[in-house]
Parts: structure tokens; C-alpha cells; sequence
């Protein structure tokens, strides 16, 4: 089947990757999985073999027919949910899952990554858990593997802990990406610990003081040194330098009184 652009199809074909995926999820017999784009069903073959249950939201109207052949054994027994629909338009609220009792676990298309990341850990039902191949340019500022934080990395952060798992060469696609992709792991995810009194303002916030990477945070944000000496923060540091506690640090000096 050829593959559509549009929709960023690149199927995984190395068995060590898939593998290294499914080890990431810390899948037992109780799991439900959510799955992005199950394809040609790969990955959903040895989720099956793990999980207690797997939701496959598949956009391809192509594929549709091959998955449910494939798992007529699955679907019928209730072990696979296979449903034709775009993710960021499916609706969790709607659907069996249960705030923190699933995983997501998928190979995403790149182009969907931002959108879909936002939509699963700002979401009240939000999983548990996500394993995600990404490229692997954004899966390593997510986690900032370099010590310079991002607006990404530290709005995945407010949600969840991501860590690094493993890198996969383009050759272990088909058709090839012109990048390699990284596998990453968001465990704990949960709006318990992120303790502001309202998300909208802190991610203004955040926004703001990203607005200009290069500039001093201070001139972003048009603060006194005052304020960042009080939350510990250098007068020069920049942006990347921030870790979530000092943003909280900020947000809380800043949050105007009820």
C-alpha cells in the first residue's frame, strides 16, 4: 500500500524498536492502550499481546478494512476497539477510557506531535502514561537532554516526567524519514502536582518569557532583579536556564492578589 504524505506515514519495520516501544509502556494484563495510528498493525500485534485491551484510532480509510481483517479474532472478543477517526478530533470524554487508566503508546506522524502531546496532558482525561516515537530533534528538547529547557519541554513537564528511551535511524521506516526519530516515555502524568492557581496565565507566562529565546528572561518579562533574586534566579539567565520550580517561583511573585 503506498504510503500517504499528508499524513506523515512512516511505518516501523525494526522489531528492536517496536520491542523497546512496548518495554517503555510497562505493559500488564490490566492496561488499557490507547494507540495513534496503528498502520498496518505492527505495533498493535504485540500491544495485543501485553495489554488487557487496545483503543486503535486509525485516520486512513485505506486501512481500515486491513486492520479489521487482520484482527477479526480481536475485535471480536472486545480485546481490540478499532475506531476510523483523526485523534485530535476523538473525543476521550466520550469514549470508555478512564482519566489515569491508560497509556497512550504510538508512532506518531511528526506533524501532529505538538497538538497531540497538548491534547492528551492538558485533557481531565488525561492517560496515565505516553510512549511516543517522535523526531528525535523534538524528543530530545522535550526532555532538554542538553540542559536547556524550552517552552515544550517545561510545558510536558507541568504534567508528567519524560525521559529519553532510544534513538531510531530512518532506515528502520518505510518509507525512510529524512530524520531519525527518538522513542520518549512521559510517566506520572498527573494535574496534582502542578499546583498553580490558574493554567491559562501560567502558560501566558511561560509564553512570555520564551517570546524572545536569546533575551535576558528579565526583559521578556519586564521584572526587577528583586523578583528573580527572591526565586533564586541569576539576573542574567535566560529562558533555557529556568527550571519548572523557578517558573512556578515566578508565577507565584507575579500572580496579582484575589
Amino acid at each position: 500500500m503506498q504510503k500517504k504524505k499528508s499524513l506523515g506515514q512512516h511505518f516501523l519495520r525494526s522489531e528492536s524498536a517496536l520491542r523497546k516501544i512496548v518495554e517503555a509502556g510497562h505493559l500488564s494484563p490490566t492496561d488499557v492502550v490507547l494507540e495513534v495510528g496503528p498502520g498496518e498493525g505492527v505495533l498493535t500485534e504485540l500491544l495485543l499481546a501485553q495489554a488487557g485491551k487496545v483503543i486503535a484510532v486509525e485516520k486512513d480509510d485505506r486501512l481500515i478494512p486491513v486492520l479489521r481483517e487482520k484482527f477479526a479474532t480481536e475485535i471480536a472478543s472486545g480485546t481490540l476497539e478499532l475506531i476510523h477517526a483523526d485523534i485530535l478530533d476523538f473525543d476521550t470524554k466520550r469514549s470508555t477510557l478512564t482519566a489515569n487508566r491508560f497509556k497512550v503508546i504510538a508512532n506518531i506522524p511528526y506533524y501532529i506531535t505538538g497538538a497531540l502531546i497538548r491534547k492528551f496532558l492538558e485533557s481531565d482525561t488525561a492517560p496515565s502514561m505516553m510512549v511516543l516515537l517522535l523526531q528525535k530533534e523534538v524528543a530530545k528538547r522535550i526532555v532538554a537532554q542538553d540542559g536547556r529547557e524550552s517552552i515544550l519541554s517545561i510545558s510536558v513537564k507541568v504534567y508528567g516526567f519524560p525521559k529519553y528511551i532510544d534513538t531510531v535511524k530512518a532506515g528502520a521506516f518505510s518509507p525512510p524519514p529524512n530524520v531519525d526519530s527518538g522513542i520518549i516515555a512521559i510517566e506520572n502524568i498527573s494535574k496534582e502536582f502542578f499546583t498553580v492557581s490558574n493554567e491559562q496565565t501560567f502558560f501566558e507566562l511561560l509564553k512570555k518569557g520564551f517570546a524572545h529565546p536569546r533575551k535576558l528572561l528579565s526583559s521578556n518579562l519586564g521584572i526587577s532583579s528583586e523578583i528573580l533574586r527572591a526565586c533564586g534566579i541569576a539576573e542574567k539567565a535566560r529562558p533555557e536556564n529556568l527550571s519548572l520550580a523557578d517558573w512556578k517561583c515566578l508565577y507565584g511573585s507575579l500572580e496579582p492578589s484575589p
